[in-house]
C-alpha cells in the first residue's frame, strides 16, 4: 500500500507525463491541418490521447476521464476513415486539449481532487457531439468483456475446437518502464483468460541480466501466445489499452498466412534471440521441432550444418522464414553496436553539477596563480595540466545543458495558426536551423521574447491576403523562424515578407512622444530601435493582440537579462527581420581581464576584436570621445569616468575593441591581463542598479572583478550622442559599422 507521499510522487509524475502527452497530441493536430491524410500523426495522436486517459483513470480522476474519452472517440471515427480532419475540426481539438492541460494544471497533488469548470466543459462537449462525438457515453476504466467467445465455455475448460494455426497468436515485448508504472504482466494474462483459452503461452526472457545487475523495478521479459477465442482484434488489443506505451504488441489472427509470420519476425523487438527461439516465437516452429532440429545439429558438424538449413531440409520451415530470421537477427546485431545509452537526468542535478565545476575553475585558478608565486617550475607545469583537464570537464559539463531549439520553435506553429485566424490572414511558418543547441537556461527564457516578435510580426508586420496582392505578393504570408551559431554565439532571427517598418512613421511617433528632438538627424537603424522604448506603438487603435506599447520593451530587458542583444534589418514594402544574438551559457564563459586603477572588471572574449594601445592626451578625460580606426571613427568610453573611478596617471592607455552584431566601440582601460575562464556569478539584489555591469566572477586570487554588460555600455553611448544632437561626426560619434 502506497503511503501519502508516494501517491503524490505518482501523481507529480503523471502531471509531467500528462503535459508531454499534450504536447505531443497538439504537435499531431497541427501536423495534421497540413497533411490531413497522414496516418502515423492520427494513430500518433489517438495513442496520446488513449494514454492519457488510462493514466488518468488510475488516479480515479474521472472528469479527466470523462473529458479525454469524448475526444478519444472522435478520433476513433477519424482514424477508420468514417470523419476527416478539416481545419474547423482541428481547432476544435486544439481548444479541447487546451481545456485538458487547464484541467492538469488544477490537480491537487495532495488530495488527488480535481475541480472543473462544467460550464466551460459543457460547450466544449456540444460541439465534439455536433461532429459525432458522443455526448453521453461515460467511458470505461477497464476493457469490456466481450458478448462471444471461448470464455463464455468456462475459463479453464480447453476449447475443442481449436488448435494452435486456428488460433490468435498474441507477440508481447515488454518495456523495463513497465513495472516502475504500477502494472503487472501477470494481471493482463489473467484477463486475456475471459475471453478465450490459452492454449500456449511462452515467456522470451532472453533479456534477463545475470542477477548482480538486475534492477528489481525493471521487467525484462516478452510473452508469446496462441489464445483460442471468438474475439475480435480490437478486443483482443483493448485488453492492453493501459500499457499500449509499455510493450509492444503484435496480434495475428487464425489461420494467418506465412507471410503474416513472415511480417512478424521483421517487427519483433530488438532482441538477439537465436534463430530457433525466434521462430519459436514467431509461431512458425514448435518446440518440438526445436529440440529435433537441436539434435540433428549435434550430430553433424556445427560450422557445416547451421541451424537454419536444418530445419529447411526438413521440412520443418519454409527458406524465406528462415532468411527472414536471419537478416533481423543481422540487423539487431549491427544496430545494438552503433547503440548508446541515454538517461534522464532532472534539470536541478545538472545545476548543481555546473555550480561544482565554476568553483573547481576557481580554485584552480588559484592553485596557478600561487605556483607562480613560489617560481616552482613543476608545480607550475602541473597546474597548468589540471588548469587543461578542467578546462574539458567544464566544456562536457556544460554540453550537458545544451538542448535544441527545435522544441521551442515548434510552439509557434499553434501561435502563428491561431492568431493567423483570428486575423483573417494567411500566413505559413518555416522553421530553420531547429537543430541548433543552446544552453537550457538560455531556452527557458526564450519563449517570451520570441512569443512577442511572432505576434507582432503577424499583426505588424505582415499584410492581409487582399493587400499582399495589390502589392504584387503572394496571399499567403511567409514567417520564418531560424537559428544558427556565429563567432561562438548564437544568432536566432524572426523574419516576415510584410510590409517592413515605417522610418517616418516611427520618427514622427517618437517626436510626438518626446523620445527624441525633431531636429535630431538619426540613422534609420537609430530609428528603428526606438521601437523597443516602454509604452512605444505606431498601431492606430488598441486590439486584443497590440496597440498598448507594451512588448517589445520586454522584448529587450529579457535579451538584455540574458547578456545578448538585438537589431533589426528592414526594408519597406519587403519585410523585416529581427536577429538576436546570445551567448551559448550563462554560467561559465571565457572573458579578457582588464583593470582601473586595483579595480578588475571581464570583457567576453567573443566580443573583443582588438586592442589598442594610444598615449592619454589624444584620448583627453571625458567620458565620451571617438579616434580614426583605419579610417573609420570609433567611439569610445572611458570605463574610469563612467564607474567615476580614480583618473590613470599613466602617459599611455589601452583601448579595447568590442563588437555587438555589426557595431563597434572602445573601452579605455589602463591594463590589459589576458583571457581566462570566468565562473559567473549574479550580482546580488543591492546592485542590480548598476548600469553596465551584468554580475561579477571571483578571480585565482580571491578578488571579485565585475563582468561588464557590453550592450549597457553600446545603449549609453547611443544615448549620449543621441542627447548631444546625432551627428556622428560631430562632438562625440554614433556607434558606428567597423
Amino acid at each position: 500500500m502506497l503511503n501519502g507521499d508516494q501517491w503524490s510522487q505518482l501523481l507529480r509524475g503523471f502531471i509531467d507525463e500528462a503535459g508531454d502527452l499534450i504536447k505531443q497530441a497538439e504537435e499531431y493536430l497541427l501536423q495534421l491541418d497540413q497533411t490531413p491524410e497522414d496516418e502515423d500523426a492520427v494513430n500518433g495522436l489517438f495513442r496520446a490521447m488513449h494514454t492519457l486517459k488510462g493514466s488518468a483513470g488510475l488516479f480515479s480522476l474521472t472528469p479527466l476521464v470523462s473529458f479525454t474519452h469524448h475526444l478519444e472517440s472522435l478520433l476513433m471515427s477519424v482514424r477508420d476513415s468514417r470523419r476527416t480532419l478539416e481545419p474547423a475540426l482541428v481547432s476544435l481539438m486544439l481548444r479541447c486539449l487546451d481545456e485538458i492541460a487547464s484541467m492538469v494544471g488544477l490537480i491537487d497533488v495532495d488530495s488527488g481532487e480535481l475541480p472543473v469548470d462544467e460550464t466551460h466543459q459543457n460547450e466544449l462537449l456540444a460541439a465534439l457531439a455536433a461532429y459525432g462525438a458522443p455526448a453521453s457515453v461515460e467511458p470505461t476504466t477497464a476493457p469490456m468483456v466481450p458478448s462471444r467467445s471461448c470464455a463464455q465455455r468456462g475459463i479453464f475448460e480447453r476449447c475443442a475446437g481449436c488448435d494452435a494455426d486456428g488460433a490468435w497468436h498474441i507477440s508481447l515485448r515488454f518495456e523495463a518502464d513497465l513495472l516502475r508504472n504500477g502494472f503487472d504482466p501477470a494481471s493482463f494474462v489473467r484477463y486475456l483468460t475471459r475471453l478465450g483459452d490459452i492454449l500456449r503461452l511462452e515467456v522470451i526472457d532472453e533479456g534477463l541480466p545475470s542477477l548482480a545487475e538486475m534492477d528489481p523495478e525493471s521487467c525484462y521479459i516478452g510473452l508469446e501466445i496462441d489464445l483460442c477465442s471468438e474475439a475480435s482484434k480490437a478486443e483482443i488489443e483493448e485488453v492492453f489499452a493501459f500499457i499500449h506505451d509499455f510493450c509492444t504488441l503484435r496480434i495475428l489472427p487464425p489461420h494467418s498466412a506465412q507471410e503474416d509470420y513472415l511480417r512478424l519476425i521483421q517487427e519483433l523487438p530488438e532482441t538477439d534471440q537465436r534463430i530457433g527461439s525466434m521462430l519459436v516465437a514467431s509461431g512458425l516452429l514448435t518446440e518440438h521441432e526445436l529440440n529435433q532440429g537441436l539434435a540433428l545439429q549435434a550430430q553433424a558438424e556445427p560450422e557445416k550444418a547451421p541451424l537454419g538449413s536444418l530445419l529447411v531440409e526438413e521440412g520443418m520451415v519454409a527458406p524465406q522464414v528462415v532468411n527472414a530470421a536471419l537478416a533481423k537477427q543481422q540487423s539487431v546485431r549491427e544496430k545494438r553496436s552503433q547503440e548508446s545509452t541515454q538517461i534522464r537526468v532532472a534539470a536541478h542535478k545538472l545545476d548543481e553539477l555546473i555550480n561544482l565545476v565554476g568553483e573547481l575553475v576557481i580554485s584552480a585558478a588559484g592553485a596557478q596563480l600561487r605556483a607562480q608565486a613560489h617560481g616552482d617550475a613543476g608545480c607550475v607545469e602541473s597546474t597548468q595540466t589540471v588548469n587543461q583537464h578542467v578546462e574539458q570537464i567544464r566544456e562536457a559539463a556544460l554540453k550537458l545543458r545544451m538542448i535544441e531549439i527545435g522544441d521551442t520553435f515548434n510552439r509557434f506553429h499553434r501561435v502563428v495558426r491561431d492568431v493567423s485566424q483570428q486575423l483573417g490572414k494567411d500566413i505559413r511558418l518555416q522553421i530553420r536551423g531547429a537543430d541548433t543547441e543552446l544552453d537550457k537556461s538560455v531556452i527557458d527564457k526564450l519563449a517570451d521574447p520570441l512569443t512577442h516578435l511572432v505576434r507582432n510580426a503577424i499583426d505588424h508586420g505582415i499584410e492581409s491576403a487582399e493587400q499582399r496582392l495589390a502589392a504584387g505578393k503572394p496571399a499567403e504570408g511567409q514567417l520564418q523562424l531560424n537559428a544558427y551559431h556565429e563567432s561562438g554565439m548564437i544568432v536566432i532571427e524572426v523574419a516576415d515578407d510584410g510590409r517592413g517598418l515605417n522610418t517616418e512613421r516611427i520618427r514622427q511617433k517618437a517626436i510626438d512622444r518626446g523620445l527624441i528632438d525633431a531636429q535630431a538627424n538619426l540613422a534609420e537603424p537609430d530609428i528603428h530601435a526606438l521601437v523597443f522604448a516602454a509604452g512605444f506603438s505606431t498601431a492606430d487603435s488598441v486590439s486584443d493582440l497590440s496597440g498598448r506599447g507594451v512588448g517589445m520593451d520586454v522584448v529587450r530587458s529579457v535579451i538584455d537579462g540574458l547578456r545578448g542583444s538585438i537589431e533589426i534589418d528592414s526594408v519597406l514594402g519587403a519585410g523585416c527581420t529581427f536577429r538576436i544574438r546570445l551567448p551559448l551559457t550563462l554560467a561559465i564563459i571565457d572573458g579578457f581581464l582588464i583593470s582601473l586603477g586595483e579595480e578588475f572588471f571581464v570583457v567576453p572574449l567573443d566580443m573583443v576584436t582588438e586592442c589598442l594601445e594610444m598615449d592619454a592626451d589624444q584620448l583627453g578625460d571625458s567620458t565620451y570621445g571617438y579616434l580614426t580606426l583605419r579610417g573609420k571613427p570609433l567611439p569610445c568610453i572611458s570605463l574610469a569616468a563612467h564607474f567615476d573611478l580614480p583618473a590613470s596617471r599613466s602617459k599611455r592607455r589601452n583601448i579595447v575593441v568590442v563588437n555587438l552584431g555589426r557595431q563597434q566601440a572602445g573601452l579605455v582601460v589602463d591594463h590589459l591581463h589576458g583571457e581566462l575562464q570566468t565562473v559567473i556569478k549574479p550580482l546580488g539584489l543591492l546592485f542590480q542598479h548598476l548600469q553596465g555591469i551584468g554580475g561579477s566572477t571571483i578571480l585565482g586570487s580571491g578578488q571579485v572583478a565585475l563582468i561588464l554588460d557590453i550592450p549597457s555600455l553600446f545603449r549609453h553611448l547611443q544615448n549620449h550622442v543621441e542627447a548631444n544632437g546625432g551627428d556622428r561626426r560631430q562632438s562625440h560619434p554614433h556607434i558606428s559599422g567597423s
